[in-house]
């Protein structure tokens, strides 16, 4: 039992989500404190309020409701330009350097495999 335990932890999978939770974590309050620190306040500097959150019209708080839309598109322009842009321009140095084309990229065995039993399956049916 408990070598079964140790052999679910040791695989890659699960190695790598851990990773990736604990980067995700630091990641998400550095850009929490570019947004809070920064963005927002100048956005709220615009609109001549102290902060978006102050701002308000006959007792409605819309200042909050902005915030949350403002705060949610900014850590996501973040997110998009500080991670997945330059992941995206690594990748494709890294496959026009090893000389693989999107048509070349590895599949997967297994799903390869089931394409073929679908297709043998589509053209008993037909």
């Amino acid at each position: 039992m408990l070598s079964g335990f140790k052999s679910f932890l040791m695989k890659g999978n699960v190695i790598d989500l851990a990773v990736a939770v604990v980067i995700g974590a630091a990641f998400g309050a550095v850009v929490t404190s570019i947004v809070d620190g920064l963005l927002t306040p100048l956005i709220g500097r615009i609109f001549n309020a102290k902060g978006i959150e102050e701002m308000q019209w006959e007792g409605f708080m819309y200042g909050s409701v902005i915030s949350a839309v403002i705060s949610f598109v900014l850590v996501s322009a973040a997110i998009y330009f500080i991670v997945i842009v330059p992941m995206n321009h690594m990748i494709e140095r890294r496959n026009r350097r090893l000389g693989i084309t999107e048509e070349e990229e590895e599949v997967d065995p297994q799903i390869a495999l089931l394409t073929e039993i679908r297709d043998s399956l589509r053209s008993r049916q037909n």
